[in-house]
Order: C-alpha cells, then structure tokens, then sequence
C-alpha cells in the first residue's frame, strides 16, 4: 500500500508538471498569435506612381531619281502609366488608326505613315520628276514633345515641317496641356474667364515681348510690323507656366513668313480677377 502511495503521489507530480508545461506553451502561443496580429495591422503607405514615358521614332529615306531624294522622320511619345482611353484618344487628336497605344503598337503604325508617305510622293511626282533640272531634297518631319508636367499638367508640344518644292521649307507647332488628374485635354474656360475680345486686346498690347527674330533697326522686337490680321486671335494653341499663359502661333497664321513663329505672353497678373479658383490654388499663383 505505501508503494502504491509513493507511486500515485509521483504520477501526480508528473501531472503538475506536465500541466504546467502545457500552460507554457499555450501562453506562448498566445503571445505569438498576439505578436502577428499587431504586425497584420498595420499601415502600409502606397507611393504615388511614378510617371514614366518613352518614345518610338522611325527614320528614312529613298532616293526618287538622280535629282530628288525624299526623307521622312517621325516620332511619338508612349505614355506608360496613362490608361484613360479618352485621354490618350486627346493626346493623339483622336486619331481612330491608333487603336494600339502600346510601344509597339505606335511604333507600327509611325511604319505604317512612313511608307504611306513615300508611296504617295512617288504616285504624285511620277509625271514630273523626270523634267527636274536640278537636285532637290524634300522631307517630312513630325515630333511630339513633352515640354513639362508640372501640378499634373502635361504640356505636349507637336511639331511639324515639310519641304516638297517651292521658295522655301514650311513648318508649324500645336501646344496642348493635359490635365492627368481629371484625365482631359485643358481648354481656355478651365484657366479665365476673361471674354475672347478682352484675350485679343491684350495679346495685341503684348507681341512684342517676346522676340521671335523680327527687330526693327533700333534692334527691338517689331512683330507687330509683320501682322497680316488687324485683330490676334484667342486661340486654343497655348500653353502656360507659373508667370505666363503663352498663346503660340505659327507662320503665316498672324505674320509673314519672315517672322517666324510668334509667341505671345499674358501675365497672371494681367488675368487675377479672372482666373479659375482651382486652376488658381494648383498653379500657387498668388495674385
């Protein structure tokens, strides 16, 4: 009966201390649990997405005759981590032969335009080319530029020139300002409400303070001596910075050829009253 005493009372120290193990590791495993839980909450910060362009350009040449060569050069901007349809139908002036708005897809497509090109100049020029008495060179050049992205404000400038015969080579620029944000193309009623007559007066008060290489013989800028329209249009070829809203207007379009492009300023301060709240407080302009 003692033996089975002592042994009933070993058993049970045995138990205790197995009980109390137990209890160790269930409190662990309570603690651990605990220990995920806070790692699970918490709070990750997205970073805003990066903005990321490329490009795709194509270049070449064929040689028509002995007297005409004929180049072309064309290049596009691809835009990332832009994925509104309607905005990229904008930035390519909805274009409906641009269904593919990827590298590659525009990259075909610049192909495309360029043998277009060359098998148009050839249908055109096959009845007259033999009577050229001298050797030519004509080209077609088109380019797409970001000039900056600022307040999510894209600003993409298009260019374009050309010579094919004549007294000289031709050539023009479109502005476009693109508002990433909103996902749309910014027109002047996003900006002033300033009526178009009021615009006009003061892009004509204003010509002359940019020079565009017209000077007069004292060497000041003398664009207005070249104009071909008595009133300069409000158009919607602009674009702006954090001192200016710029409207740009190419050859021919207000002055002679001679003049060159003309760009015209109009100061934030000239257009305080009239400025867009919203435009206003994202371009911090403090008039």
């Amino acid at each position: 009966m003692v033996f089975v005493y002592k042994k009933e009372i070993k058993i049970m120290k045995n138990a205790i201390a197995v009980a109390a193990l137990s209890s160790f590791f269930i409190f662990s495993a309570c603690k651990k649990t605990d220990n995920n839980n806070i790692v699970t909450n918490k709070t990750e910060v997205n970073k805003p997405e990066e903005f990321i362009i490329d490009s795709v350009k194509v270049s070449d040449s064929v040689k028509l005759n002995d007297s005409l060569k004929v180049k072309y050069y064309s290049k596009m901007l691809v835009f990332l981590t832009i994925k509104d349809k309607r905005l990229l139908d904008s930035i390519y002036f909805g274009d409906k032969n641009i269904r593919d708005f990827s590298k590659n897809g525009l990259q075909a497509l610049l192909e495309k335009n360029k043998n277009e090109y060359f098998n148009n100049v050839k249908k055109d020029s096959k009845d007259w080319i033999s009577d050229l008495t001298f050797a030519q060179e004509w080209y077609s050049d088109i380019g797409m530029n970001m000039k900056s992205n600022v307040n999510d404000y894209l600003h993409i400038e298009y260019t374009w020139g050309s010579y094919e015969g004549g007294a000289h080579d031709n050539y023009g620029f479109s502005e476009r300002v693109f508002d990433i944000k909103n996902n749309k193309k910014i027109e002047l009623k996003d900006i002033t409400s300033m009526p178009k007559s009021k615009l006009e007066t003061l892009l004509m008060k204003n010509i002359n303070k940019i020079n565009s290489g017209t000077t007069d013989e004292n060497g000041k800028v003398n664009n207005s001596e070249m104009l071909l329209v008595e009133v300069v249009p409000a158009t919607q070829n602009f674009y702006f910075d954090d001192k200016n809203l710029y409207f740009h207007y190419s050859p021919y379009e207000i002055t002679a050829f001679a003049a060159g492009d003309i760009i015209i300023p109009i100061s934030w301060e000239e257009l305080k009253t009239t400025l867009n709240p919203e435009f206003k407080k994202r371009m911090n302009i403090n008039y």
